[in-house]
């Protein structure tokens, strides 16, 4: 499975960037990164010196004509025409993800693994030859909310139409060959061993049982060993004509295409999909019970997690919460929680936080990590830091400068043709309003730190948090001072 990860404002909210970033490897994250290596790349090319430079200059970002509509089968459309590169990317996403395993966690995303595994008179190998013969580009994953399948091609027909020809079989008609079946579990059953050694793995998944309970997204999308071996060709076929349908399908179109040529692609896909509807919705979770877990595990240093439910994505007050948590933990240097955890006392390397909405209330969560024998202050500090903010918001400055990080970092949602069809395909699945970009940025512009303060209030409360921490029990030690002399070398090292 290929996915590429985006920017800090480019996937409306699929889920909070530090996320993304920072606990991907811990937990398969609701929809993770749907937005190219371009993105990465124009990032690092064009930096702002200074904030100052956005100074008196308007948010921008490149103007999208969305046009969509429904196939014949029930498939939503949205098509974006990009005359610039001979080329086009094509994104289906399905509510498919781990939210429908029901009592078989990992059968979503083995389902996703194997769609170009085999199909009739192709093994995989055949397969990923067919497209790199057309010097196209196939990717899947599959998450919490959903699974997508995407494509990249050529857009003149000689390339075109064998490339879709090929996609078009691998997403509706996969054969689900038990040879690769059986590789694909012994790779899934080795990671569980190799999770077992990784402490924020251990904590994450757990975090994830006391957050959500009996809820759908309280599993893994990885699954575990149990459910993993057992899981049969006729699940992972049953689940393929359930949840991969036109009706349950929604086709982002990105490129060198005219309006006709995009209908004819989204209805050459929409057809090859089995026929069916859209899957009901996943079920609002109950409130957790605040509390602190601890896990026992030998290392230096302890993981600190700090979570409750959110929003789901269509959250009115999403605007403002994200721009609330990018002043709170959602970057880099400067952040509330940076400056206080790293800057001045050298306790870790990086602490972040982030909200996750998905289409049920997804998780808001704090995460670090730190040296073992410190552990217990610095989770005390970072709930001070989290129960000062709500109290008294953030301050005139730091909404001024956020803004402006905004104004400045959120051209690249647009900046490729992959990052647009990311956008689509997650405008599509959240049934989110076609200028979704254009009032979120406006939304954002002409918030108040009262506006931020209220909606974060709405939202978050210090006192609800659910905290799983992995580590040893050791004596502890008391806070270093808060200086205004960075450490040299902060305390809390990444283990590998």
């Amino acid at each position: 499975m290929s996915e590429r990860k985006g920017p800090r404002y480019a996937l409306l909210g699929l889920t909070a960037a530090v996320l993304a970033g920072v606990l991907g490897y811990y937990f398969i994250s609701p929809d993770r990164s749907i937005a190219s290596q371009a993105l990465d790349q124009a990032k690092t090319e064009h930096k702002l010196e200074s904030l100052a430079e956005l100074d008196g200059k308007a948010p921008s970002h490149r103007a999208l004509n969305v046009q969509t509509w429904k196939t014949a089968e029930g498939s939503k459309v949205l098509f974006v025409e990009a005359r610039q590169l001979p080329m086009f990317d094509l994104r289906l996403t399905f509510a498919a993800g781990s939210s429908q395993d029901d009592n078989t966690p990992g059968l979503a995303l083995l389902t996703n693994a194997m769609l170009n595994e085999g199909v009739a008179g192709k093994d995989v190998g055949a397969i990923a030859e067919g497209f790199e013969g057309l010097g196209a580009d196939f990717g899947n994953g599959a998450y919490r909310d959903m699974a997508v399948v995407s494509l990249r091609s050529l857009s003149d027909a000689d390339k075109r139409t064998p490339a879709l020809n090929l996609f078009a079989e691998v997403v509706g008609k996969p054969t689900f060959p038990a040879d690769s079946l059986a590789r694909i579990k012994n790779q899934l059953l080795a990671s569980f061993e190799f999770q077992k050694q990784n402490p924020g793995k251990l904590a994450s998944d757990e975090l994830f049982k006391r957050l959500y309970g009996n809820h759908p997204y309280a599993h893994a999308s990885d699954g575990n060993a149990q459910s993993i071996a057992s899981i049969t060709i006729d699940q992972l076929k049953a689940f393929h004509n359930k949840t991969y349908t036109a009706g349950n399908a929604v086709i982002a179109i990105v490129g060198d295409l005219s309006r006709a040529e995009a209908e004819a692609i989204a209805a050459q896909v929409s057809a090859a999909l089995p026929k069916g509807q859209a899957v009901a919705k996943t079920v609002q979770p109950v409130e957790p019970k605040a509390g602190a877990t601890h896990i026992e595990f030998p290392s230096k240093q302890t993981h600190l997690l700090l979570s409750q439910l959110g929003i789901d994505r269509d959250d009115p007050d999403y605007a403002a919460l994200a721009l609330g948590n990018s002043i709170l933990g959602g970057g880099g240097f400067g952040t509330r929680l940076m400056t206080e955890v790293r800057e001045k006392r050298g306790l870790t390397y990086g602490v972040y936080s982030g909200f996750s909405p998905m289409q049920a209330r997804g998780p808001f969560m704090i995460n670090l990590q730190t040296r073992a024998e410190l552990s217990e202050g610095t989770l005390k500090l970072v709930q001070d830091i989290l129960a000062d903010y709500l109290k008294n918001g953030p301050t005139q400055k730091e909404l001024d400068d956020a803004k402006r990080e905004l104004a400045g970092s959120f051209p690249l949602s647009t900046a490729s043709n992959a990052a647009i069809v990311g956008q689509l395909g997650a405008m599509g699945f959240y049934d989110l309003p076609l200028d979704y970009l254009e009032t979120f940025m406006q939304q954002s512009q002409n918030l108040t730190t009262e506006q931020v303060k209220d909606a974060m209030n709405k939202h978050l409360s210090a006192d609800k948090m659910v905290v799983v921490t992995a580590g040893p029990t050791v004596p502890q030690k008391p806070l270093p001072p808060p200086t205004d002399k960075p450490s040299e070398q902060p305390l809390g090292v990444p283990e590998h």
